[in-house]
């Protein structure tokens, strides 16, 4: 029995990990399309900025409400259905001929695309014991970084084909179809659900708080709190790279520019390796100290971004290591952040806690958005954007040194 629970934690685990791979394609293919939605539309990239700012918006309201539900409800068939309407928002903008159509839909999106991260976070802590959640977490987070990779290679390859953007919202989201059929069919929400017997650390729904009193918890816990402001700046760091580097790299023609635009495959590369590394660096390095994690992957990430601003755009070599290591320590530390949930809060409020955690990180992402935007049109250079992500980081790093972590909450109110 023992063998058999240990395969399918794994299990669990990998199809969890194989879905989420696929969401980006439904919201991170927004960037590439972004100068042709602009060229179109005849806007402004600080307009742009706005449609993307709604999406994050989106976004992090739904964290804060999806996250909790999927503390009661079932967290495979919130994934399921979050990922069905997005891929209806997704065709739907790809027929969409006006600002407001893409800027409405695209909020509606990121609704969707919420009720996935912290469903999922709600899963494997589930099937996952606070021993190896930072390994597990750490697989997870892999996830998503390797599903900017995936979204980031099918555009460029819809791109350097001269298609058009709206091909961007068609194509990618066929496959986010297929995973979430394999998902629905495959996945468990507990090893309750699979027939084992009720694990330690799982509550059962007897021991489950209301909705107001999950809340109150979260938000009344000072390091808690702290982490979410942290992961805020992390955050807005993150979608400075995701969403205006490819603009950076695209230069003045949007279908010529092929050098630059495979450097920009290299940050969700090095986004992807820096996730799982990140997991074992905070148990193995820092002996589960996700603050010292999270601080020391920061401050390098500001010294690269620094890096990366003064170097020729032509020397391609130079820059495509830096974007690598870029990509690696400024998402790698999102792992910790994830872990850092079911350590200060218990597996109890782990769904309630991501939502709250990725909430306060969408929100500051939405609101560095229109800011990265009006940068580049003020100034006219958008190598302005590894300043600006490089005291963003700086700022990152010192908020989550105040975040204070003794052992890990097996369950709150025990």
């Amino acid at each position: 029995m023992e063998k058999q629970f240990r395969r399918d934690q794994w299990k669990m685990l990998f199809v969890t990990m194989f879905c989420y791979l696929f969401f980006y394609t439904g919201r991170h293919n927004f960037g590439w399309a972004a100068r042709g939605i602009a060229t179109e539309l005849g806007i402004s990239f600080q307009q742009v900025g706005w449609i993307s700012f709604a999406m994050l918006m989106g976004y992090a309201i739904g964290q804060l409400i999806n996250g909790n539900l999927a503390d009661r409800w079932s967290p495979k068939m919130m994934i399921v259905t979050g990922g069905g309407f997005s891929i209806l928002c997704n065709l739907s903008i790809s027929f969409a001929n006006s600002y407001i159509a893409i800027l409405v839909l695209w909020t509606l999106n990121g609704y969707f695309q919420s009720m996935a991260w912290g469903s999922g976070g709600k899963l494997i802590a589930n099937w996952w014991n606070s021993s190896e959640r930072g390994k597990a977490f750490g697989f997870y987070t892999m996830a998503a970084g390797s599903s900017s990779v995936l979204t980031f290679f099918m555009a460029l390859i819809l791109v350097q084909q001269e298609q058009s953007w709206r091909t961007l919202f068609r194509y990618p989201i066929l496959f986010l179809a297929f995973a979430l059929l394999i998902f629905l069919l495959v996945a468990y929400s507990s090893p309750v659900k699979k027939g084992y017997a009720n694990q330690d650390e799982e509550v059962s729904p007897q021991k489950q708080n209301n909705w107001k009193k999950s809340y109150q918890q979260v938000f009344q816990n000072r390091n808690f709190m702290i982490a979410s402001f942290a992961i805020g700046f992390q955050s807005m760091a993150r979608y400075g790279l995701i969403f205006w580097v490819p603009i950076h790299f695209l230069g003045n023609n949007y279908k010529d520019s092929a050098g630059n635009m495979w450097l920009t495959l290299l940050i969700p590369i090095g986004m992807a390796l820096g996730a799982v590394s990140f997991g074992y660096i905070s148990d193995l390095l820092f002996n589960k100290n996700r603050s010292k994690s999270i601080a020391t992957g920061m401050i390098t990430s500001s010294f690269i971004a620094i890096l990366i601003y003064c170097i020729p755009i032509h020397n391609h070599l130079l820059i495509g290591v830096l974007m690598f290591i870029s990509g690696f320590v400024v998402y790698g530390p999102q792992a910790n952040f994830w872990t850092l949930c079911p350590d200060l809060l218990g597996t109890k409020l782990v769904g309630t806690g991501i939502g709250v955690m990725n909430m306060f990180a969408y929100v500051f992402a939405a609101i560095g958005e229109p800011l990265f935007g009006k940068l580049i049109d003020y100034t006219g250079n958008t190598a302005n954007i590894f300043l600006f992500v490089a005291l963003i980081c700086a700022i990152c790093a010192t908020i989550i040194s105040f975040v204070k972590t003794n052992n890990p909450i097996i369950n709150c109110n025990e």
